[in-house]
């Protein structure tokens, strides 16, 4: 067989170890973590998703070293809690045992110890220390390390090395970036001491040096260690590119391998977190230039998720092994299909943060469009239906198209109806938004795994009682969706007015001013499209907030480009529309005229119940779901959808 993806696929040796490939699974926190801080029951099936999948290392974050002097609710390893070694020893059995190398990230949060707590007012009550004493931008006050408490830190990294060996893991990574503590002693940012471990630079380095001596200590030679660190801390203060190589040379004698990743937390999170707005790989130039002046492995990351965009990263040089870790989320089979030439097969990321804004939320995991995730307790394979059943779907977007993939997995005979022409229902109007391009993707992807399944697709028709007489299916899956809300205002039918849905088909008659009615998520990132494509950009919304509908991860990124590219009129709500835009009514009684040649209607969507009524008793067995039983969003449609099919 040739390899698409020579470069990509081919092994690599680290320290006495090798890997199968250069497709690593970046460190990505617990599903669930037990109250004394041991891995809890459904946490090993969710790195061992990616093991499967054909990542070459899977990296478990994160291991807090010192829960002395960082209190927040992560992993720990030690020998006093009973269970808590075997816990982490069977994480690291369910990881090799499909042929991928178990590593586990140390860590120390330092000033930012209980980032992950949901209970905020918790965070605020821990006692916060760094190298030094200050006040962080969000008031909570920092205390510096004395040393004797560096000292035990310093032992404590090699002694959490030496028990996660002892638990099977065969590989290391020292988090030394993205602003925790390591990263702090490092940055000129944070560590203001006076002593040998601040001012210079090589006195900024000497925690980071005793820190590396210690793990290799614990663990010998050969046994692997990764250097997780910023190329660049991206903030004002802190080190650049330049200081980053420094950093690098200088410690790369003890380690096998330099992880490039970006940024600082507080300050920078979106540069670490690349989202939908970024290009991807944007964060790769970092590790190109410090794999210049190094001369061990080097590994790149930052929303990777394309397999021809990776191997140009391997095969040119700018880095020997490539990590991902939403784009494993969404897809822990990527690696495998990369070997494989599937790469059609691969559903993309979004970029959406659905994954990260369930952490602060519920303490879980959630992916917007892999329903296992958090879930792998349950059974990570589709097993085939004990009774083969005929089954219908009505609706060709997401959750149907979910649904109808996972019924034919199953074993039974699947027919889709779609109205119109095209599979992918809402989906199909993210095409005309660049950033936005993966969730279109998404639509294709899974078109092309009904193919291969062999689902009948109808294009082009409507689900109806009789349509459903004929077919007489045994099981019958409701996804029928949701209808753009229009309201009813003077001049709405005009000609200088269409609904957001209807963008992609008709992009050409917007002019170069306008006026997007309704700040949810759809009509704010309609509204930074336009913005970027240069259009005069007016965001109009009732209510005091925009994309109340949004997560908190995806929001504040969401809310800077708003800023950026729109001009928002919160509590101001529309009574007209004339040719000249749209007339509103503000929060006190004014009536202003919002200035627009093109009026784009995002107000939001309304379930199809109506279809619903009429199909609801075309069969034995009938689910809804998706936007035809609640308008919501991808996540809830594609776990819908999946686990409808499961239960037929």
């Amino acid at each position: 067989m040739t390899q698409k993806y020579p470069h990509l696929c081919s092994p690599i040796t680290l320290g006495r170890v090798t890997f199968r490939n250069r497709m690593f699974s970046a460190p990505m926190g617990g599903t669930d973590i037990t109250a004394d801080c041991c891995v809890g029951p459904r946490t090993p099936g969710f790195y061992e998703l990616r093991a499967k999948g054909g990542a070459a290392a899977v990296t478990a974050s994160e291991l807090v070293v010192h829960p002395e002097t960082d209190a927040s609710h992560m992993f720990h390893l030690d020998l006093k809690t009973p269970g808590c070694l075997a816990s982490w020893a069977f994480l690291a059995d369910a990881v090799a045992r499909h042929g991928a190398v178990p590593s586990v990230e140390l860590s120390h949060s330092g000033q930012y110890a209980g980032t992950y707590l949901v209970d905020k007012d918790k965070k605020k009550g821990l006692a916060q220390f760094g190298p030094s004493d200050w006040v962080r931008p969000d008031g909570i006050p920092v205390k510096a390390l004395t040393g004797e408490q560096i000292d035990d830190i310093v032992r404590a990294y090699g002694s959490a090395a030496a028990l996660a060996k002892r638990a099977g893991f065969q590989m290391v990574m020292v988090h030394a970036g993205h602003g925790w503590l390591v990263n702090q002693f490092l940055s000129p940012a944070f560590n203001r001491r006076t002593d040998g471990y601040g001012g210079c630079f090589e006195n900024r380095l000497r925690f980071a040096r005793e820190v590396l001596r210690s793990v290799r200590s614990a663990v010998g030679p050969g046994f692997p260690i990764e250097l997780r660190m910023s190329g660049a801390e991206l903030f004002d203060g802190g080190y650049g590119l330049a200081e980053g190589c420094a950093i690098a040379h200088a410690l790369e004698e003890y380690v096998d391998l330099i992880h490039v990743s970006a940024g600082s937390y507080q300050f920078g999170f979106f540069r670490t977190h690349l989202p939908m707005f970024a290009p991807h790989g944007d964060n790769v130039r970092l590790a190109a230039e410090i794999k210049k002046h190094v001369g061990k492995p080097v590994a790149a990351i930052g929303a990777l998720n394309d397999p021809a965009q990776m191997e140009e990263i391997i095969a040119s040089g700018q880095a020997d092994v490539v990590y991902m870790a939403r784009a494993l989320l969404a897809d822990p089979e990527l690696p495998n299909k990369v070997t494989a030439g599937r790469e059609d097969e691969i559903v993309r990321c979004l970029r959406c943060f659905t994954c990260m804004a369930e952490r602060p939320a519920t303490g879980t995991r959630r992916c917007a469009v892999n329903p296992l995730i958090g879930r792998e307790i349950g059974g990570t394979e589709v097993t085939p239906a004990a009774v083969k059943k005929r089954v219908v779907v009505a609706g060709g977007g997401v959750g149907g198209m979910k649904a109808a993939l996972t019924a034919a997995q199953r074993g039974h005979t699947v027919t889709l109806l779609e109205k119109t022409g095209e599979l992918g229902g809402i989906l199909k109007s993210e095409q005309a938004l660049p950033f936005k391009r993966e969730m279109y993707q998404l639509g294709l992807t899974l078109a092309r795994q009904l193919e291969l399944a062999g689902v009948e697709v109808r294009l082009n028709t409507p689900a109806t009682p009789e349509l459903l007489e004929q077919l007489a299916p045994q099981a019958l899956i409701l996804a029928v969706g949701s209808t753009p809300i229009v309201p009813p205002l003077p001049g709405i039918d005009g000609e200088n007015v269409m609904v957001v849905n209807n963008y992609y088909l008709e992009k050409d008659k917007v002019k170069d001013t306008v006026v997007v009615l309704g700040g949810g998520l759809a009509g704010c990132e309609c509204a930074v499209h336009l913005g970027m494509e240069g259009k005069a950009v007016h965001l109009v919304e009732m209510r005091d907030i925009l994309a109340a509908d949004c997560n908190i991860r995806h929001r504040p990124i969401l809310m800077q480009k708003v800023e950026e590219f729109a001009c928002v009129h919160l509590e101001h709500a529309g009574t007209r529309v004339t040719p000249e835009g749209l007339v509103c009514t503000a929060r006190d009684g004014r009536e202003v005229l919002i200035p627009g040649e093109t009026v784009i209607c995002a107000v939001g969507q309304r379930p199809d119940r109506d279809t619903v009524s009429a199909l609801r008793a075309c069969a034995p067995w009938v689910r809804e779901i998706g936007d035809c039983a609640r308008v919501s969003n991808i996540t809830n449609a594609v776990y819908q959808g999946y686990h409808a099919a499961l239960d037929i």
